[in-house]
């Protein structure tokens, strides 16, 4: 498991990396008993601070995504299993998103562009299937056209 920290994103690099791992455990990439890098590790690849992926793995240990072994690591926990979907490979939308995403990229936008594009899209499908709720809670985006 490699994590990217967006740092430009507004979200917090602990919670970055509690959505990647979770995402990797949702689309199969992680299996129950796959070891997780060390925070050391994390903190030279991304610079962040090692308390910063100790936070988020503590998180993961909350919600039952990962055990942490004390002196051996951290791995995606046994609970995890359920929690997996067909490997995104199988998966007969991978395709059409892989591709989707190629055009975008070479369209001339950035990878950032294409991660808020997507979460764009499931936050106004959210929204559609909560009937459209209005009201507290609606996320405007600074910078964005309103």
């Amino acid at each position: 498991m490699r994590y990217y920290i967006e740092r430009r994103r507004g979200v917090a690099a602990y919670q970055q990396i509690v959505e990647q791992t979770k995402r990797a455990v949702r689309a199969g990439a992680l299996k129950p008993g796959d070891r997780l890098p060390t925070a050391r590790e994390v903190a030279e690849t991304c610079a962040v601070n090692p308390n910063t992926t100790l936070k988020a793995y503590r998180e993961l240990e909350r919600d039952g995504v990962v055990e942490l072994r004390q002196g051996v690591g951290t791995f995606i926990a046994a609970a995890a299993e359920g929690r997996s979907h067909a490997p995104a490979a199988e998966s007969p939308l991978y395709a059409e998103l892989a591709e989707w995403t190629g055009r975008a990229l070479a369209a001339g936008l950035v990878e950032e562009d294409v991660r808020d594009l997507v979460e764009l899209a499931l936050q106004e499908r959210q929204q559609t299937a909560a009937g459209g709720a209005v009201g507290g809670g609606t996320d405007e985006r600074q910078g964005g056209q309103g």
